[in-house]
């Protein structure tokens, strides 16, 4: 079973650090205090929805249907990876146009692009 270093503490769920390193080839033991890269913060979840987003190249539509979520959640759960990345997320204006395109396209359903033209 693979164990992967926590990025945040089961206890009170504040950032955690890596404190030893260990060489199985020489040997060598190293310590210190060592930040976490930006993707061992994820949670599970969100590691999940990213090896998702990447396996289908970003494509919203296999994304919905492999996780069988909405347009509107996909969105979702992809800016809150970006603020899990440390990244500003701004509220995003609807693009009508856009909408009506995804629509067209067989992107989204009827009532997925009411509800993303009431936002």
């Amino acid at each position: 079973m693979k164990r992967e270093v926590p990025g945040h503490c089961p206890i009170c769920g504040g950032e955690t650090k890596v404190t030893e390193i260990h060489c199985r080839k020489c040997d060598t033991t190293i310590q210190g205090k060592f930040d976490l890269c930006k993707f061992c913060k994820f949670t599970e979840q969100q590691k999940y929805f990213v090896e998702v987003f990447i396996k289908n190249r970003g494509n919203i539509k296999e994304i919905e249907k492999e996780l069988g979520i909405s347009y509107p959640t996909v969105r979702n759960k992809l800016d809150e990876v970006i603020h899990a990345l440390g990244h500003k997320v701004e509220k995003q204006t609807v693009n009508q146009k856009e909408i009506l395109e995804k629509l067209s396209k067989g992107e989204i359903s009827k009532n997925e692009a009411l509800k993303l033209l009431k936002e």
